[in-house]
């Protein structure tokens, strides 16, 4: 899709907007294929029979509001059949999707998605640090809800941030198990009465690591269950363009009041951890040909357990064995595989110095040209 063709495209979409309506109806009257990302919040109907009361005999506040409410099984699958087609006739090829709910609806959905075409990337646990009790004592304290990651289809090249979630996570790969808080104190929105506006609010830090993992700055993401707005209020601090469905008016205005104090994010701020395999590929041997290394040059491993020469071609001869940077480290360690550019440094003043700092430096050139 062509620069033009995608600012066409947005214009055609109500971005930044909530819009009043049955999600199904709004967005099958929304242009197909214009949307990055769909974060659904869809009722989980919870089947409650009943009040719910603590020990004390105070009564909680659960879910008990008539969205959540279908008569059957049949009419809640129904419903994630409908909704769930509106939401992938409206994703970009290479687009995604996550479904958050609980074990009641959950395996469902999760059917639903596959029948539909949608093909899952993962399952994420949302680990919750406090979690409401079980206070009737007849199961146990259900202290987690899945969400469901999946893109368009198989084939789809779906955004995955992988360098920047580790760095979310001090540099540790970012695991399928998310340990968060619900959201309470300052962060649950209240309405006038001063009652909780919306009983299943999710917090703002979900969404946060949703939206730096699977979106970039400028993408278009829907929320089709909107609610009092957390999606659109990550997306417009992150600088993400949001698109909100919402056919509640009390949650409209609590949404539309929290979005208007929301200010996005400098652009620099914006930037995330690059992806490695989104850098452009350097040739070992462009070193060569642009001097950086000569032919003859000593390469060392970074263990000093062995030692190389760089050859005209680019590649390295040693005691043994010639190859390519990465084909000489995996024989010399007895590995099935190698990193030559974090194997392999070269000598300066004394000092060794990783070959990888050459790339960069070529990668740092390259961002520099103009397009």
């Amino acid at each position: 899709m062509t620069t033009k063709t995608k600012t066409k495209a947005a214009e055609k979409l109500p971005l930044n907007q909530i819009i009043d309506g049955d999600c199904i109806d709004v967005m099958n009257s929304l242009p197909a294929g214009s949307v990055d990302l769909i974060f659904a919040d869809p009722p989980y109907n919870l089947q409650l029979r009943g009040d719910l009361h603590r020990p004390d005999n105070s009564k909680v506040d659960a879910v008990d509001d008539a969205w959540d409410q279908f008569s059957s099984f049949a009419a809640y699958d129904k419903f994630t059949q409908n909704w769930l087609k509106a939401a992938r006739r409206l994703l970009k090829p290479n687009g995604a999707i996550w479904v958050i709910g609980s074990y009641h609806n959950i395996f469902r959905v999760g059917a639903a998605l596959q029948n539909q075409g949608f093909w899952v990337l993962n399952d994420v646990v949302w680990r919750k640090t406090n979690p409401m009790p079980n206070f009737r004592g007849k199961r146990l304290t259900n202290a987690h809800e899945t969400l469901i990651w999946a893109s368009k289809e198989e084939a789809s090249k779906y955004t995955f941030n992988y360098d920047a979630l580790k760095a979310l996570n001090e540099g540790i790969q970012m695991r399928s198990d998310w340990v968060l808080p619900i959201c309470t104190g300052h962060e649950r929105l209240k309405n006038e009465d001063g009652d909780k506006a919306h009983p299943t609010q999710k917090p703002e830090s979900l969404l946060h690591r949703i939206l730096v993992a699977t979106t970039n700055p400028g993408d278009v993401v829907l929320d089709p269950f909107f609610g009092t707005g957390t999606t659109g209020a990550v997306a417009k601090k992150l600088g993400r363009e949001y698109i909100g469905i919402e056919r509640e008016a009390a949650y409209r205005k609590v949404a539309a009041k929290r979005l208007s104090k929301i200010r996005k994010f400098d652009k620099e701020s914006l930037q995330v951890t690059p992806a490695k395999r989104s850098e452009p590929r350097v040739p070992f041997g462009q070193l060569v040909e642009r001097g950086m290394l000569n032919p003859g040059d000593e390469l060392y491993s970074m263990n000093n357990r062995h030692k190389v020469r760089v050859r005209a071609d680019g590649s390295l001869i040693g005691d043994d064995v010639k190859g390519s940077i990465h084909q000489v480290g995996a024989h010399l360690e007895g590995a099935p595989s190698c990193n030559g550019w974090t194997y392999w440094c070269f000598k300066r003043d004394g000092k060794k110095v990783p070959i990888d700092l050459l790339r960069q430096q070529i990668r740092a050139e390259m961002a520099e040209r103009p397009n």
